[in-house]
């Protein structure tokens, strides 16, 4: 059986995401960071579609691929600094948060790089990329 595409028949949906998108390009971010949480997020979901696409991007936006092939092992890889293991540790668990929530000792790392106006959009940046990989892998995106 087919899928839905959800873009056709209920775009005000979509348009909703992309709202999400939107306002996460005016965060304190940064396209490089975003990129590894976006891609992270989708390996541990495992969303082939948006791997290739956040990888690609990534890339674009002058990530190594070195970095992106260690990505799914960055606890041991020294290739990604404290800032972003913190905001890695993050993303992990926030994606898996029905297996043991988001740890104080998580929260409080991040809370260690970052201001709570920037801890608050990199949550939303986490919840948004789970929310496309779950559509993704719902309807089968290719």
């Amino acid at each position: 059986m087919t899928r839905v595409n959800i873009h056709k028949i209920q775009p005000a949906a979509y348009d909703a995401m992309f709202g999400l998108e939107k306002y996460l390009g005016t965060t304190d971010i940064g396209p490089q960071l975003a990129e590894l949480i976006k891609t992270r997020a989708s390996q541990i979901n495992g969303c082939a579609y948006c791997i290739q696409m956040h990888t690609k991007t990534a890339l674009d936006n002058g990530e190594t691929a070195e970095r992106l092939f260690a990505l799914s092992a960055w606890k041991e890889s020294p290739l990604f600094s404290e800032k972003e293991r913190a905001v890695l540790a993050l993303t992990e668990e926030v994606t898996l948060i029905s297996e043991h929530g988001v740890s104080d000792r998580v929260y409080n790392r991040v809370g260690e790089h970052f201001s709570d106006e920037q801890i608050a959009q990199i949550i939303m940046a986490i919840t948004t990329i789970n929310a496309w990989n779950r559509i993704a892998i719902a309807i089968q995106m290719q």
